[in-house]
């Protein structure tokens, strides 16, 4: 009966053994941060941003230059020509506000799209990364601690953020 109840403590000690996993965890935004071809593709966005509000600045600006000039002279202009000038302004707002719609609108706007082109393949190239640094440190699971998993607490010894930057930035896949 001891025999049996022996192998019995050592088996199950052997089976809870087997299944002790180790958790590892990055910051996806420190590496994206600090990568250069995605500090890149961040840059190509940030200038796209600029061109547009530029232009959507001086459509603003166009647009309020024209109505203070319409508003100087609404009392001389005839109800027809007023309710033109009225229509051309409405116009002219509405093609701003499309404008504005069509570069930074979700999930269509070509601020999105360039978004996903650019950043999209660097995000796949992290996630390789990941998973290989994974496999080399041995964990089972990998948290993203910039993401919406809530992280209390992490012993920096798992923490395999600069393992997977550095395996990225020397073009170990």
């Amino acid at each position: 009966m001891k025999k049996v109840l022996l192998i019995l403590v050592v088996l199950s000690t052997a089976l809870i053994a087997q299944t002790t996993q180790k958790i590892g965890y990055v910051d996806s935004q420190v590496i994206l941060n600090q990568l250069p071809s995605a500090i890149k593709a961040q840059g190509e966005l940030d200038a796209l941003v600029s061109k547009w509000n530029a232009s959507i600045d001086s459509m603003v600006t166009d647009l309020q230059s024209q109505y203070t000039n319409y508003q100087q002279q609404a009392e001389s202009m005839t109800p027809d020509a007023r309710r033109a000038k009225e229509q051309e302004l409405v116009m002219k707002e509405q093609s701003i506000t499309q404008f504005r719609a069509s570069k930074f609108q979700q999930p269509n706007g070509e601020y999105y799209r360039k978004n996903d082109e650019l950043l999209q393949p660097i995000k796949d190239q992290i996630m390789k990364g990941i998973e290989e640094a994974a496999k080399k440190e041995g964990l089972t699971f990998v948290f993203d601690k910039a993401g919406d998993v809530i992280l209390l607490y992490a012993d920096q010894t798992y923490d395999i953020t600069f393992t997977v930057l550095d395996m990225l930035k020397r073009g170990k896949k």
